[in-house]
Formats: structure tokens, C-alpha cells, sequence
């Protein structure tokens, strides 16, 4: 049964987060429980079955080929109640796309991050804002991004405890690509 203590994500290189975590350190209430990233699988599984899913990721992985990643805008998605989540839009989308596909195969118990309208959106989500108004004024700060690239050749396994160590931590990383170099 899939938990709410682990998921499977991408996580941008340390090297790159400043300005993710600059405009998150402001306006994402997650941002001490969760790191930059993009979710893959969550909830996912329990931590007993960790280990014994880092085969099953490696073989699901290994025929992805490793790809780049552009971050040059921003998204919205509107909540009931008239909130609102923000987000940088990985590009291109169809490659995240195709690695949440394989491992949907491979773990279909954990494919709630694609039961939304449209499927599944790969997103990194930078903050909310509680109505229309606050919204505006968070798009205006965001007005002089300069976009981010990097490189994606594994994906994270994350886990946490529950609170108040509830803080996700890395558990293991697998490569995409069977030919992918440490």
C-alpha cells in the first residue's frame, strides 16, 4: 500500500537551486519538508519495500535515455476555494512524460500523480498564493526569471519520518539509462 512517507522524484542539481529556492523560501509553505523537484511517484512505497524497488527502477530506467531539462517559465494551477499553486514548467515535457510512463508500468499501485485532468503534469512547484489578488503579485516577482538547464540522469527515492522530523531525505538514487555514468 502506498505511503505517504516516500516518493520517487528528479531533483535539479544543488548547483542550480538558488533562485528555485529564493522565490520557495517566500511563498511555498513545503518548502522545509521538500527539496526542489518533480514528482514522479507519490504517494509511493512503504519503507520496508524500498530496497527491494531499487531493481525494479533500474530496470524500468534503463531504457530512458538521459536528457536536459530547460526551467524558462512558470505555470498555475487553480484549487477549489480559489487558491492557487505555482510552478516552473520542465521542459521538455514529453521526456518526463515518457519516465513517469515506465514507472507506472513498473509500480502501478502508485499512480495517483496521474489521475488528474489532463494526466500527468511535470512541475516544480515554487509556492501559493490564497487568492487572485496575491497571485498577481507573486507573477510580477516572477517577472525576471532567467531560465535554468541541467542535465537528468537518475531519478531519487525520498523518505521521511513522520513529524516533527517529517523533512524528506534521500534514501536512494538510480540512474536512467543503462549506460548512465556515476
Amino acid at each position: 500500500m502506498p505511503t505517504h512517507q516516500s516518493a520517487l522524484v528528479l531533483i535539479p542539481p544543488p548547483e542550480i537551486w538558488d533562485p528555485i529556492q529564493a522565490i520557495r523560501r517566500a511563498h511555498d509553505r513545503q518548502f522545509r519538508r521538500w527539496m526542489p523537484h518533480v514528482t514522479l511517484l507519490y504517494p509511493f512505497l512503504p519503507r520496508a519495500e524500498l530496497t527491494g524497488a531499487i531493481p525494479s527502477t533500474e530496470e524500468a530506467l534503463a531504457q530512458v535515455k538521459p536528457f536536459e531539462i530547460a526551467l524558462r517559465r512558470f505555470d498555475v494551477f487553480g484549487h477549489r476555494g480559489g487558491t492557487f499553486t505555482v510552478w516552473l514548467a520542465p521542459e521538455p515535457k514529453d521526456a518526463l512524460v515518457a519516465v513517469h510512463s515506465v514507472l507506472v508500468q513498473r509500480f502501478p499501485e502508485c499512480k495517483a500523480t496521474g489521475h488528474f485532468d489532463g494526466g500527468f503534469t511535470p512541475h516544480i512547484s515554487v509556492g501559493q498564493a490564497r487568492d487572485a489578488e496575491r497571485l498577481r503579485t507573486f507573477r510580477l516577482e516572477l517577472e525576471h526569471w532567467r531560465p535554468l538547464t541541467f542535465a537528468v540522469s537518475r531519478v531519487t527515492i525520498v523518505v521521511r519520518k513522520s513529524p516533527p522530523d517529517d523533512v524528506f531525505r534521500t534514501f536512494a538514487e538510480t540512474p536512467i539509462g543503462a549506460s548512465s555514468a556515476w
